[in-house]
C-alpha cells in the first residue's frame, strides 16, 4: 500500500492530477498564454543576453504575443475542451517574466484572462520581479493563484555561470513575500545544470524542502539551439546528463520534499524543432515509467528524508 496517499495510480509522488482531482473535483489544463512581456536579464536592467539556457522565455509552447489575451484563451478552451470537455481551465502566463510591468498593467492583463472564463492562474516569473504592491495585487483577484516561481538552483556559482543575475537570497526574499501574502508557490528546479554535482541538486532539492512549497516542477536541462549552453554543448565543455543519471537524482530529490508538496513537473518539455540534446528526454513516458521503476525498486516514497540534515 502506497505510504503516502497522493495519488490515484500508484505514483509513489504527489502528482498535480490528484491534487486537482482532490482540490477542485476535476482536471484541469493549462492554457498557455503569451502576455508579450521582456525579461530583466533581456533588457538590460539586470542582465543582457538571458540565461544560457534560455531561447526565449518558454515561448514556443505559446501564440504570437501579438494575439491578444482575450483570443488566446479563446483558441485554448477551444483545443482543451475538445480532449477534455469537462476540464477546467487555468490561464497559465508562461513566456518571459509575467511580473515584469508596472503593476496597473500586471492588473489588466490578469482580469482579461479572468474574464474569458477561467478557473485559475498560473503566473511564471523571477524573484526580482515580485514586490509589495504586485503580491497584494494577485493576492486580490479573486480567483486561485499559483507563482511559478524560478530558481533552478540554491548555488549561487552556478547561477552566476548560467547568467541568472539573481541569487538564492533574492529568491528567498520574493518566496517569504509571496507566502506572506498568502500566495500558492511553485517552484522551479533544473538538473543537470554546468559544474553541478548529485550532491549539489540533492542539496536543492533538500533546502528547498524545507521551506516547504506548495508545489515544485523539476525539469531537465535541455540543450536548445542558438543558445549559450548550446555552444557549450558543441565544443565539449558541457556534458549532458544521462537518462539514468536524471531518474536516479529525480527519485533521490523526492525523498527531500515534503509530502504535501504537488510535483507539478518531474521532467520537461523541449521543442522538439530546436532541441539539440539530451535527445532521451523526447521520450518522456519512458523517462516517467524509468522513475516510478526506480522508486519501486528502491522502495522510496516522496519525503522519506524530509527534514534531515545531511545528505546520504
Amino acid at each position: 500500500m502506497n505510504k503516502f496517499i497522493y495519488s490515484d495510480d500508484n505514483k509513489r509522488y504527489h502528482t498535480l492530477y490528484y491534487h486537482n482531482k482532490h482540490t477542485y473535483g476535476s482536471r484541469v489544463i493549462k492554457a498557455v498564454i503569451d502576455a508579450g512581456f521582456t525579461c530583466p536579464n533581456t533588457d538590460g536592467t539586470c542582465g543582457t543576453g538571458g540565461c544560457m539556457f534560455c531561447d526565449g522565455g518558454s515561448g514556443y509552447f505559446t501564440a504570437s504575443d501579438t494575439v491578444s489575451i482575450s483570443e488566446q484563451i479563446k483558441r485554448e478552451k477551444e483545443r482543451i475542451y475538445k480532449k477534455y470537455p469537462n476540464a477546467l481551465i487555468t490561464a497559465y502566463f508562461q513566456a518571459h517574466t509575467n511580473t515584469y510591468a508596472k503593476t496597473d498593467v500586471l492588473k489588466k492583463k490578469y482580469t482579461e484572462a479572468i474574464a474569458g472564463g477561467i478557473h485559475s492562474i498560473a503566473i511564471a516569473t523571477r524573484a526580482d520581479c515580485i514586490d509589495d504592491e504586485k503580491a497584494a495585487m494577485i493576492a486580490s483577484l479573486g480567483i486561485p493563484v499559483t507563482i511559478e516561481l524560478g530558481l533552478q538552483t540554491i548555488h549561487d556559482e552556478t547561477a552566476a555561470r548560467m547568467n541568472r543575475c539573481h541569487t538564492y537570497n533574492d529568491f528567498l526574499s520574493a518566496y517569504d513575500l509571496l507566502k506572506r501574502h498568502g500566495l500558492r508557490v511553485c517552484v522551479h528546479l533544473i538538473n543537470g545544470l554546468p559544474g553541478e554535482t548529485t550532491d549539489m541538486m540533492l542539496e536543492t532539492a533538500r533546502e528547498v524542502g524545507m521551506l516547504r512549497p506548495d508545489g515544485v516542477k523539476i525539469h531537465l536541462l535541455h540543450v536548445i539551439h542558438g543558445t549559450g549552453l548550446c555552444e557549450m554543448y558543441e565544443n565539449g565543455s558541457y556534458v549532458p546528463l544521462t537518462k539514468d543519471e536524471y531518474i536516479d537524482i529525480v527519485v533521490r530529490q523526492l525523498e527531500y520534499l515534503p509530502p504535501e508538496t504537488v510535483i507539478e513537473r518531474i521532467t520537461g518539455d523541449g521543442d522538439k524543432r530546436t532541441l539539440a540534446a539530451p535527445l532521451w528526454s523526447m521520450d518522456k513516458i519512458a523517462v516517467l515509467g524509468g522513475i516510478d521503476k526506480r522508486m519501486t525498486e528502491l522502495d522510496i516514497y516522496q519525503g522519506d528524508r524530509y527534514n534531515t540534515t545531511k545528505l546520504p
